[in-house]
């Protein structure tokens, strides 16, 4: 009878061992497709991590060894006071000579100020002070810089007191700026604005720029340049009509070509001289890059976006909505004890004799010391490097 019955038993283990077979087979012929996968993930993973360690040590170990030559003869010269007793940092803000006891236990409030600096001559009177009114009620401390030594004829003007006066014959915004706007002393300022005298603000509000400003992460910006405006170098300061803001600009024609793959100034990260504003932070920077013996600033625009803390083509931007209209009125070196003038010389070709050396003597500088850094080079490569894989790994 048991010889009789079919019997199961070998099909099926005959079955099970080719299945068995076919995906031991099937798993050799995929084996090389996961090993390249698992490959290919390591190194991504090895790459981004070294990236970012690199970054990070960048960051932490940027000059180490010249700012700590810097503080040790600070510390041996401070070693003589109790260390909680030192005020590292000053500001601009104007002190009373007395005040109510109430008054001095209260204290006074320090946070969300803003700087407005200007050099100034008397010929552009009533345009800074339209200028200055639109800056004072919104919280900020105004800074006048007389390069025609001419001061008294600004005390009519109803503001006058509450401003800072710094006076020096025929010095120059940048020359202003890098000897009384240290951070130090401006390290209470939200915004440092560094204008020129000869800004048309009729269709500027404050208010809506620094909203602007601050929403966007705008390191480094300006006001967009009214089309009409005299003294347009770039295309990319001139407002658009049709946006808030914008951080880079379009050029198919000419020598010089801007698209969206562009990085470098003046295409995107840029801002012009005449009316830029800068974050503590770039501020910082900013300082540091200004050349103490150049004092026209030219080449330095091209710079800024180094200043930028983080990628320029994101931290830089000109604001159309909020813009303003440049007049191109140039009054330095014109003034009555000016010794060249009562000799009939030509002050403005000397001036820009002058500002052409001083751009050729700073490239040539900042060509130098690039090429001696290397570590900067490295850290600025790999950042690129880093900016390009993220921009590849987004998707349009």
């Amino acid at each position: 009878m048991e010889h009789g019955l079919p019997s199961t038993t070998k099909p099926s283990l005959v079955k099970k061992r080719n299945n068995a077979q076919d995906v031991s087979k099937s798993w050799w012929r995929i084996k090389p497709f996961l090993a390249l996968i698992c490959t290919a993930l390591l190194i991504f993973w090895y790459k981004t991590t070294h990236i970012q360690f690199e970054d990070t040590d960048l960051e932490e170990s940027d000059y180490p060894i010249d700012m700590a030559k810097e503080s040790e003869p600070v510390d041996q010269k401070l070693k003589g006071l109790p260390r909680g007793i030192i005020e590292p940092r000053t500001d601009l803000e104007l002190k009373p000579l007395w005040s109510s006891s109430s008054l001095r236990s209260k204290g006074v409030e320090m946070t969300n100020r803003n700087l407005l600096a200007i050099p100034v001559g008397i010929k552009q009177k009533s345009n800074v002070d339209a200028i200055v009114k639109k800056f004072l009620p919104a919280n900020f401390t105004v800074v006048l810089f007389h390069y025609d030594g001419n001061m008294d004829q600004w005390l009519d003007l109803e503001w006058s007191s509450k401003a800072i006066h710094i006076v020096a014959q025929d010095q120059t915004k940048w020359w202003f700026a890098k000897r009384f706007l240290h951070p130090d002393v401006v390290s209470i300022y939200d915004y440092i604005f560094i204008w020129d005298e000869d800004l048309g603000v009729e269709n500027f509000s404050l208010e809506r720029y620094l909203e602007i400003v601050k929403s966007e992460g705008l390191e480094i910006s300006q006001p967009a340049l009214d089309s009409n405006s005299s003294g347009i170098h770039h295309k990319i300061t001139v407002r658009s009509s049709t946006e808030i803001f914008h951080r880079r600009v379009y050029i198919s024609k000419g020598n010089r070509k801007c698209s969206n793959a562009s990085v470098d100034p003046p295409c995107t990260g840029f801002v012009e001289g005449m009316a830029p504003v800068f974050s503590r932070a770039a501020w910082f920077c900013t300082w540091n890059l200004i050349q103490n013996d150049l004092v026209h600033g030219w080449g330095m625009d091209m710079k800024l976006g180094y200043c930028a803390q983080g990628d320029r083509t994101k931290n830089v931007g000109i604001v159309d909505s909020e813009y303003i209209f440049h007049q191109g009125i140039q009054t330095l070196g014109e003034s009555g004890h000016s010794e060249k003038k009562r000799h009939g010389h030509n002050s403005r070709t000397s001036i820009r004799r002058q500002s052409t050396w001083e751009l050729q003597t700073f490239e040539e500088r900042w060509n130098k010391v690039v090429e001696q850094d290397k570590n900067w080079i490295k850290s600025n490569n790999r950042r690129l490097r880093h900016k390009r894989t993220q921009e590849t790994a987004t998707p349009a």
